[in-house]
């Protein structure tokens, strides 16, 4: 028998700390302190987080953000997306990616985007299953 699985909203800062093995998974060298630090700040800017949820633990979750840039009006950008690894091809981003749609169809949103590692041949493989368009290079620089 499945196990029932339900997206949520992740809606404090220690749900989203509770969550830390699980983005480890997506981000090896990520320390925890560094983490907490991050967070604070990007809660301060709008960064929400969903998960779905199999037996009350987390499977699956995505950081997000509402925003609005000149090219693409209001969006939502989908952000630290992972799924444990011992629950990925299983309906989990595809559950979590439509709640977050929905969501940001609420908020007036009419462009959905994100970044994906370049490594993540899966993941671009789900994305454009789910209708994402490669658009152009996302340049990084460290300064």
């Amino acid at each position: 028998m499945k196990s029932r699985r339900v997206v949520k909203e992740i809606e404090t800062e220690a749900q989203m700390l509770a969550q830390f093995s699980l983005m480890k998974q997506l981000t090896k060298k990520l320390k925890k302190s560094h983490y907490k630090h991050m967070l604070k700040d990007m809660l301060a800017h709008g960064y929400r987080m969903a998960g779905v949820f199999e037996e009350g633990k987390c499977v699956g979750l995505s950081g997000f953000w509402i925003s609005t840039k000149i090219y693409s009006g209001k969006y939502v950008e989908l952000d630290n997306v992972v799924m444990d690894e011992k629950h990925r091809s299983k309906g989990i981003g595809k559950m979590l990616s439509d709640w977050i749609i929905a969501e940001a169809k609420k908020q007036g949103c009419k462009t959905a985007m994100l970044d994906a590692y370049v490594e993540n041949s899966a993941g671009h493989k789900f994305y454009l299953r789910e209708g994402y368009r490669i658009r152009g290079f996302h340049f990084i620089k460290k300064i």
